[in-house]
């Protein structure tokens, strides 16, 4: 539902975005990450064919941003970082305009908005000017606006910036509500639990680059390296690293546990339990130690900064 190869913007002599390829396929969810100025916002507005890129390609739902954009924004919903509210409408006259933009029936309209903004809460603001919404309410409502056509494809800026806890939840739950019926989402946030939560894959975005793109478990092997194991015993584990040293490389221990790297866990625990059940030891827990996405994402960047100050020291 989302093709991009090798996008490009340039503006004068600074590039923002730098030849990345993306692919979304139906009724998943991409998280793209990254730091403020990476790149994360040019993109979207390049999907949007609200900016034309310098070069490369980017179709939508099939329709190509460039030569189709009124096809492009028919079949996309767009939660940007400004949401650009008509503060002095109230929010039902606000939603019937939109409606009428997308070309909407007077009875579209109604049903979407008022299905939509129960969805999220709002019902009790229909007849509030947007001027007089909080800051979270506002962003619900720019929310219910990308999604009031009811497009196949959604890319969302920071959906649940500026939220309160429940509020974010309720989006959260609507966007995986949506998945459900073939949805497609390209998000971009800082918030790294949301999108360890939400997303199917991850890309990560850097000075206008992609500088990973995996699923969670793809990433953390590649990045992190094997999944980390902890054993805890009963009672003390003394000599048990030197007893187990044939089976796993143990990385640190303390006076009743002690922690793995393991390639392949379905393999290697149960000879390890075995091993230790005859050396008369009690297991307690055998269990992952859970990795998230900040360890990953931090270590993306370390590598990528490596990288670069290498290059750069060879450049000089």
């Amino acid at each position: 539902m989302i093709e991009v190869h090798q996008l490009t913007k340039d503006f004068d002599d600074f590039r923002a975005v730098d030849h990345i390829d993306l692919s979304v396929p139906a009724g998943s969810v991409l998280a793209l990450l990254g730091p403020n100025g990476a790149g994360k916002t040019t993109s979207v507005r390049m999907m949007t064919s609200i900016l034309a890129p310098t070069s490369g390609r980017a179709t939508i739902a099939g329709f190509d941003v460039v030569r189709q954009p009124e096809q492009v924004r028919a079949h996309v919903g767009v939660l940007t970082e400004q949401h650009g509210l008509y503060e002095r409408m109230k929010a039902i006259e606000y939603l019937d305009f939109f409606g009428q933009v997308y070309h909407l029936t007077k009875d579209q309209r109604r049903r979407r908005a008022y299905g939509l903004m129960e969805r999220f809460g709002l019902t009790f603001a229909l007849d509030k000017r947007l001027g007089e919404y909080s800051k979270g309410m506002k962003q619900k409502l720019a929310l219910v606006r990308a999604m009031l056509h009811d497009p196949p494809v959604l890319l969302l800026d920071e959906p649940t910036s500026a939220m309160d806890p429940q509020s974010a939840r309720q989006v959260r739950e609507a966007i995986v509500e949506l998945q459900r019926d073939e949805r497609t989402f390209l998000i971009t946030t800082h918030n790294l639990t949301e999108a360890q939560i939400l997303a199917d894959r991850i890309a990560i975005i850097r000075h206008g680059r992609i500088i990973a793109n995996g699923t969670f478990e793809e990433l953390a092997r590649q990045f992190v390296g094997d999944p980390l194991m902890e054993l805890r015993v009963n009672g003390h584990v003394n000599g048990l690293t030197a007893d187990i040293s044939d089976l796993v490389d143990v990385q640190d221990s303390g006076d009743d546990w002690l922690r793995y790297r393991v390639a392949d866990p379905r393999a290697t625990n149960p000879a390890l339990l075995r091993r230790v059940a005859g050396l008369g030891i009690d297991v307690v827990t055998l269990a992952p130690v859970s990795q998230t996405l900040e360890d990953i994402y931090l270590q993306v960047v370390k590598e990528d900064e490596a990288q670069e100050a290498q290059q750069n020291g060879s450049h000089s």
